[in-house]
């Protein structure tokens, strides 16, 4: 299966041909641009049109399971395999998430440069966002000071590019990863989300060409999660 969405975050509209469909309501397609639900950002939506007969699809949720992305779709009828489809994400949602996850990383790299913190959890959504923290302090008046960076580093409108590197040039770089737990040894091909002279990330998620289309980072509130472990809540403006 071919995952358009780790080339082209922007692709709203695509076609396909139907792999598998199980339970009358889980389709596997031989390519996609519907993000799963997978890495703390959110699954796409939209529709699925069979181009024989016009037919409508409704995407409600997108997950990865044993390698496949599955769509589940509702609908009167059932897609049956070899149907040849057109699809077409729901561009609110998806480009909302995108600025979320680019906001996410903009964020990290202003709280790792500040204070050496990697990230041990997170969670994008629609209206509001969590990053935690491997933070020692628990100020809120310095955590709000990091939002304020945040907001001065998406001003400058840095470009953004994605990339892949190998394992072995991965390794070389530890400042690639900003996660705790660190990445699977099963990854052999690293993507990179390169924010141009302000940070570097292996990601997966979807992203903005430029900071500037983030818009504003508001800080919403902070939670103590335990030793060493600060649980920082966001939304954009």
């Amino acid at each position: 299966m071919e995952a358009l969405y780790m080339e082209d975050s922007y692709l709203k509209e695509f076609e396909a041909k139907v792999l598998s469909v199980s339970d009358g309501k889980f389709v596997v397609l031989d390519r996609t641009a519907f993000y799963p639900n997978t890495g703390g950002q959110p699954y796409d939506a939209g529709i699925i049109i069979r181009k024989s007969d016009n037919s409508e699809f409704k995407v409600i949720y997108v997950g990865k399971f044993s390698g496949n992305i599955s769509h589940e779709f509702e609908g009167e009828e059932t897609l049956k395999e070899g149907d040849e489809v057109i699809c077409k994400i729901d561009w609110d949602r998806r480009y909302k998430l995108m600025r979320m996850h680019t906001a996410a990383h903009i964020l990290s790299a202003v709280f790792h440069n500040e204070t050496g913190a990697k990230i041990t959890g997170n969670q994008l959504d629609l209206d509001k966002s969590r990053i935690d923290f491997s933070l020692d302090n628990f100020d809120r008046e310095e955590i709000q000071k990091y939002f304020e960076k945040t907001n001065s580093a998406i001003e400058k409108d840095y470009p953004i590019r994605i990339y892949t590197i190998s394992r072995e040039d991965f390794e070389k770089d530890p400042s690639l990863l900003k996660l705790a737990k660190g990445l699977s040894e099963d990854i052999k091909e690293i993507r990179i989300v390169d924010i141009e002279g302000l940070d570097k990330q292996a990601d997966g998620g979807t992203h903005v060409k430029s900071t500037k289309e983030v818009g504003t980072v508001k800080f919403i509130k902070a939670e103590n999660k335990g030793k060493n472990n600060r649980r920082v809540y966001f939304t954009l403006d």
